[in-house]
């Protein structure tokens, strides 16, 4: 999957006003693709809005404690993941089941005045930053990551041939970063931490960190597959 910069046709005129989408079990990442279903009132409405113009929406991790005003305005993490509806289906109910291309990290500016049944918030886009004192450790990251990812899923044959191809893609740890904290069993937290990071090689060494860390602990955790790798 190639980068998606501000070239991209949604982002040209993107006007840094997104639909916050609050939730406490979800950390979306770019490059990845979630469903979801939407059944709330205020959350259709959202949903609605973002159809009918820019198709966009940023979930973002409820922070912890989000339990006891839920129905409120509960404390958010500072950065959310920009979305992008890539499909959706309308339920005879109201409800509405969709498919969520994760874009580009968003860092929440501030929270708009409650005006409507959603949350809204002022964001600034944030590109990954890959520095330049690593660009000669940048292969072995990612060698790394595909070492302990292997080791850490079950079915690693089916994925070798996915493994090899995002290996070869040039620029691509960032790219690997965010699908292997996407789809790996990392906590919540940790899956924030990483999120709100963009130095690409800052972020690389906490996720090998953290993944050693699991296979130290426990040999073959994890989810039996990664999310798939889309390369166009």
């Amino acid at each position: 999957m190639a980068e998606i910069d501000s070239s991209t046709p949604f982002l040209q005129s993107f006007s840094g006003r997104v639909r916050l989408f609050p939730l406490p079990n979800l950390v979306l990442f770019p490059h990845t693709v979630q469903s979801l279903h939407i059944f709330e009132p205020r959350y259709v409405e959202m949903v609605e809005e973002s159809l009918a113009g820019d198709q966009l929406l940023a979930p973002v991790w409820l922070q912890p404690g989000w339990e006891r005003s839920y129905d409120g305005r509960p404390p958010v993490a500072p950065v959310a993941c920009l979305g992008r509806i890539i499909s959706h289906h309308r339920l005879p109910d109201g409800r509405i089941n969709l498919l969520l291309q994760g874009m580009r990290r968003a860092a929440i500016r501030r929270e708009l005045p409650a005006t409507r049944a959603f949350r809204q918030a002022e964001v600034d886009l944030l590109d990954d930053f890959y520095p330049s004192s690593g660009s000669a450790r940048r292969h072995q990251m990612q060698q790394a990551l595909i070492d302990l990812t292997r080791d850490l899923l079950p079915n690693r044959d089916v994925l070798n041939e996915q493994f090899d191809e995002l290996l070869a893609s040039p620029g691509s740890l960032g790219l690997m970063t965010d699908v292997f904290a996407f789809g790996l069993s990392l906590s919540l937290a940790v899956k924030q931490q990483l999120l709100a990071d963009w130095n690409v090689d800052r972020r690389a060494r906490v996720l090998i960190e953290k993944l050693k860390a699991i296979q130290l602990a426990s040999p073959l955790v994890g989810p039996p597959f990664l999310p798939p790798f889309s390369l166009n």
